[in-house]
Formats: structure tokens, C-alpha cells, sequence
């Protein structure tokens, strides 16, 4: 399974039509693009993020994205955006 359905697959209790679910797959096929086309993936990640920040402090203020930022510690820390484990 690639990438897209790897990460697709944890969201398979969504219907096709969601909001959320098409806009991972829309975000997923650029990934895919760009990647396809020689960018780096560190690169696509930055890129992602820059953008996801501008648009979030822009729609709802800097306090706001400080605010969900310092959330993102813990959920890091817990393997929420982890796909892989490794057992040790």
C-alpha cells in the first residue's frame, strides 16, 4: 500500500464525500506530485506547513495557532501522527 492509501486508511469510517476526507486525498495527490517531480519530502512537509499556518493565522489569529501549536507537543509525543511504530 502506498503512502496515500496507507494514510487514507485511517479514515476509512468517513464517507467519500466528506470534507475532511477529500481534502487529506487533494493534499495527498500534490504530496504525491511534487515528490513524483523531484521535491524532497522534507521539503513538501515545510511547504505544507508553512502554508497550513499562514491560512489558519490568517482565518483565525496568531493566539489561536500558538494555542493549537503548543497542543500539537503531547499529540506528537503519543504517536498520534505516527505511522510506523517500532516495538523496542
Amino acid at each position: 500500500m502506498g503512502r496515500k492509501g496507507e494514510i487514507m486508511s485511517l479514515f476509512q469510517g468517513l464517507d467519500a464525500d466528506d470534507s475532511t476526507y477529500r481534502a487529506l486525498s487533494l493534499i495527498l495527490e500534490a504530496w504525491d506530485e511534487g515528490t513524483e517531480s523531484g521535491v524532497p519530502n522534507e521539503q513538501m512537509a515545510y511547504a505544507a506547513l508553512f502554508t497550513a499556518l499562514t491560512d489558519l493565522v490568517s482565518q483565525f489569529g496568531e493566539e489561536a495557532v500558538v494555542k493549537l501549536a503548543n497542543g500539537l507537543e503531547r499529540r506528537i509525543r503519543v504517536g498520534e501522527f505516527t505511522l510506523h511504530r517500532t516495538r523496542q
